[in-house]
């Protein structure tokens, strides 16, 4: 296992390129505290270098937060507001939600339970891609593109479009009243027929982790793919 010495790239670090990004972007973003030590942890865990942006978010950052918390970019932690962090969603630990997802990497949620993972073996061939675990079909769909177009997608590409289907009217009001750690259970499911008619549909805060664990029960009781 690397030091943390080692992986700290001082010749061509990747945050200036998501510095750039950051302050560019067409989605309001909000980049969280972070404890240095907490984050020499986490990069120390995954045992990526600061060259990549995986690295300099992981590093540099608490978290990120878009569009007012509606997605959640996983950091380095150190910051009350989202104690979520790469190091505590990927660990393996006693929770079902982080056993279920061995062999991918989580790497950002939103408030309706999707989830954002790159493939370690579990999803594809391991080589990295990023998948999104939609709650409206609960499997793991491939988005043909890594974590850097993955990041730049979400500071700049079209959010609004890609997640029309699931904001229902007031959604912002609604998501400035969660903390970056709960997320929406939704009743009738987004799954459902009955679910598809935002209207209907009654939202209860509840921890992410509770969210995923369920979503992912869901999936393979419906024989879908929540690997």
């Amino acid at each position: 296992m690397r030091s943390l010495e080692a992986l700290l790239e001082t010749t061509d670090p990747a945050w200036p390129w998501v510095r750039e990004r950051l302050g560019s972007a067409s989605n309001l973003a909000e980049v969280l505290p972070r404890d240095e030590a907490t984050a020499g942890e986490v990069l120390h865990q995954l045992q990526v270098t600061t060259r990549s942006p995986l690295g300099a978010v992981a590093y540099e950052t608490g978290g990120l937060l878009i569009d007012g918390g509606w997605l959640r970019v996983l950091g380095g932690g150190g910051d009350p507001r989202m104690r979520g962090s790469l190091a505590t969603w990927n660990a393996l630990g006693p929770h079902p939600a982080v056993a279920s997802t061995r062999g991918m990497l989580l790497v950002a949620h939103d408030a309706v339970g999707g989830f954002f993972a790159l493939d370690g073996g579990a999803l594809g061939e391991g080589r990295g891609g990023a998948f999104y675990f939609a709650p409206d079909t609960l499997r793991w769909e491939d988005l043909e593109r890594g974590y850097s177009d993955l990041l730049a997608f979400f500071l700049g590409g079209d959010l609004a479009g890609f997640y029309g289907g699931y904001r229902a009217a007031g959604w912002s009001e609604d998501v400035s009243k969660l903390s970056p750690d709960q997320g929406f259970s939704l009743h009738p499911p987004l799954w459902t027929a009955e679910g598809k008619d935002l209207t209907r549909v009654s939202r209860r805060p509840v921890p992410m982790t509770e969210l995923l664990a369920l979503q992912l029960d869901l999936a393979r009781q419906l024989d879908g793919d929540g690997t």
